[in-house]
């Protein structure tokens, strides 16, 4: 095999080269009757993948008949690895899909499960790409014995300088036969009926289920289905085709042995783990198949290597199934720049997709590619459970942020285009943000304002979009003016990105003495023709008001009364008491702010534009109150009268609705809608204050001193 073995020497140390077919002996297995059955005779071989986790052709486990083998009472039985023996079952048959999955999702191949609850052994690397052509390669037949595995002595001794196949050191079979552990391939190519290859040596019986091994990548490709009766010609089940497993293979009475709903993306979330934790980062471990297969591929110029991958494919393990594999073949189709349709083979996984991004690029466009998918992933995990609340949510966004993190760290060597084209990866908005910041000057002097527009995607991740910024700023009428004339168009888009006939949430974030806003009452473009015409916000979409002064700096009162009201089992209408002229009136607010229960929304009629109503919601947001409603053109001094109570009832209804906190911005957006139907006053004049201190406003000239009066 003097070509091949030529092709080696010239793409890593020979030693590496042995030592990778060491560990592809190491990994196979064989398979048998549980030990004290009459027949001892192997039935075919595996390869470990993940830890406990067996891979290997269905029809292995089926008798010549096509009848299940004979197992033991629990169905269990042998499988022997490492010159030791362990008990093992069947826990998914692809070759015996449910009838609904159609003939399509039918594959050659079995999943076997060690019953050992903590079982150590090597496990081999699968490949996440498909093979085309093979150059270089080998097939694995599992044996009893240690030596099985072949090694570098015997590859060097059995290595023909003709051209002709290797075959590894005989070892003496069941039977007292010599049988070679592994087998050079000749050639190798894939077609519809899987991954033919050919070698100068029969396939020797029992190779069946085994890996096949592409040494030019260092990885699993296949696994041996079967051989030709009169040749030397073989058939072996691509890897990818493991892509089709499903929860209907689970076969009968495994129920408590599988892998959960998602049971292809938990099996190789478990290998590219077990792989990641194997290098033993920093402790000098034993040499592993990755060091093998890093030194094998060294000099070939890529900037997305063994270290890259291993790391990248870790990361990614630790998310979520994507909720669509659309997403996955949607993500490939941007880096790549084609357009949308499915690829020439199907992608189920985060994993299966950066296999799609080996294109043969140069090594510069490759590592772009790899970093702008993982990008994509990180920030489409993210957006995904930013809503989510709990501990397993919080989990998953950690999880992104460390890819995000990886992302970064390996985009340092793009050039400045490819940093900005990778960057700004079309995200999915929740809101919009639209802040007014004061200016302060000397007592007595014009209050001005900056202002600016962001797009919110929760948890605090904020990106300002627009902004005006001045040193002199511009009075609160001039600078809403302007919003507004910008504010439809932005809308518009963020809807766009949201998805579907999504709406965005409008927030609007004002300093004190601008609480009464009636934001739902702006009326913005209805389309980004030149000339559109305007129309009302709030009925369209959900509009709240927030606090400007509360920033990123969490107070943990306003923590704790948001998570009280969250959870509060129902809301009610905590009614704010007009002033009544005597000098106890501000504390008796405070007191009843202070002791409210979790279920109470502060409700106001009169007027938070001045005295007594812009105390109060001072109060109330002091006293941590994150939600409230009031009239936008509350009532003075005067004292209540049949409108106010219209008012009051109204909020009352409207807080007995479904949904509880976290459906009110909708709720309001709906009775706004009813009112501008109805001509009802109080309803088109509500504000719904609702700051949420999990996602709090961004700090917006935070780095730029106060203006100082010219």
């Amino acid at each position: 095999m003097a070509a091949s073995e030529g092709a080696a020497a010239g793409r890593g140390d020979r030693a590496a080269y042995a030592r990778l077919l060491e560990h592809a002996g190491r990994t196979t297995v064989g398979l048998r009757a549980a030990p004290g059955a009459p027949d001892g005779r192997l039935w075919g071989s595996g390869v470990l993948i993940a830890p406990g986790w067996v891979l290997t052709c269905a029809h292995v486990l089926a008798a010549s008949d096509g009848r299940r083998r004979e197992t033991g009472p629990d169905g269990g039985f042998g499988v022997a690895f490492g010159g030791r023996g362990a008990a093992a079952r069947l826990v998914y048959a692809l070759g015996r899909p449910a009838p609904a999955a159609g003939p399509a999702a039918r594959a050659d191949l079995a999943l076997v499960r060690l019953l050992d609850p903590d079982p150590e052994h090597p496990c081999a690397w699968l490949s996440d790409q498909p093979a085309t052509l093979l150059e270089d390669a080998y097939i694995f037949r599992g044996h009893d014995e240690p030596a099985a595995g072949g090694g570098e002595r015997g590859i060097r001794e059995r290595r023909r300088g003709d051209g002709g196949a290797a075959a590894g050191p005989g070892v003496a079979g069941p039977a007292g036969a010599s049988v070679d552990p592994f087998i050079a391939v000749r050639f190798g190519a894939r077609d519809a009926r899987g991954l033919q290859f050919g070698s100068d040596v029969r396939v020797t019986p029992g190779a069946s289920g085994g890996p096949l091994i592409d040494c030019d990548r260092g990885e699993v490709v296949g696994i041996v289905k079967g051989r030709h009766q009169q040749d030397h010609v073989g058939l072996a089940v691509p890897v990818t085709a493991l892509r089709a497993l499903g929860p209907e293979h689970l076969v009968a009475g495994a129920a408590g042995a599988g892998l959960g709903p998602e049971p292809y993306h938990a099996l190789l979330s478990a290998h590219d783990r077990w792989h990641w934790a194997g290098q033993d980062l920093g402790r000098g471990g034993a040499p592993t198949w990755f060091d093998a297969q890093h030194a094998i591929m060294a000099g070939r110029g890529r900037l997305w290597g063994v270290p890259e991958r291993l790391q990248a494919l870790d990361l990614l393990a630790r998310l979520p199934a994507p909720r669509d594999p659309l997403v996955v073949e949607s993500a490939v189709a941007e880096v790549l720049e084609r357009g949308a349709g499915p690829v020439a083979w199907s992608l189920r996984t985060w994993r299966d997709g950066h296999g799609a991004l080996y294109q043969g690029s140069d090594p510069y466009t490759e590592l772009r590619a790899f970093v702008h998918y993982l990008r994509i992933v990180a920030q489409v995990t993210d957006d995904e459970v930013r809503e989510e609340p709990g501990e397993a949510a919080a989990a998953v966004r950690e999880d992104a942020a460390r890819l995000a993190e990886f992302v970064q760290a390996k985009a340092v060597v793009l050039l400045p285009q490819d940093r900005r084209r990778i960057g700004p990866v079309r995200r999915r908005p929740r809101s919009v943000l639209v802040e007014f910041e004061p200016l302060f000057y000397d007592e007595g002097g014009p209050e001005l304002f900056n202002w600016s527009v962001s797009e919110g995607y929760g948890r605090g991740q904020w990106l300002r979009v627009d902004v005006q910024e001045a040193a002199g700023g511009v009075p609160f009428a001039q600078a809403r003016d302007q919003v507004l004339d910008r504010l439809g168009a932005r809308l518009l888009r963020a809807d766009g990105d949201a998805g579907p006939g999504a709406r965005v949430r409008l927030e609007v974030a004002v300093p004190e003495g601008y609480w009464h806003t009636p934001a739902g009452q702006w009326e913005v473009a209805a389309s980004t023709r030149r000339t559109a015409r305007r129309r009302p916000v709030g009925p369209g979409r959900a509009v709240v008001l927030r606090d400007q002064g509360r920033r990123e700096q969490v107070d943990p009162a306003w923590l704790r009364r948001w998570q009280g009201i969250a959870a509060a089992p129902e809301l009610h209408a905590l009614r704010i008491p007009p002033p009544d002229g005597a000098g106890g009136a501000a504390e008796t607010v405070w007191r009843l702010l202070e002791t409210a229960d979790d279920g109470a929304l502060p409700a106001l009629c009169h007027t938070v534009a001045d005295g007594a109503g812009r105390d109060a919601v001072g109060v109330a947001l002091d006293t941590g109150f994150p939600a409230g409603l009031w009239s936008a053109g509350g009532h003075g001094e005067r004292e209540c009268d049949a409108g106010c109570e219209e008012f009051h009832r109204g909020v009352r209804e409207l807080l007995q609705g479904p949904g509880g906190l976290a459906r009110l911005p909708e709720l309001v957006r709906e009775l706004r809608a009813k009112a501008a139907e109805e001509d009802t006053h109080w309803a088109r004049d509500l504000v719904l204050l609702y700051d949420d201190p999990e996602d709090p406003i961004p700090q917006l000239f935070a780095d730029r001193p106060q203006a100082a009066p010219e």
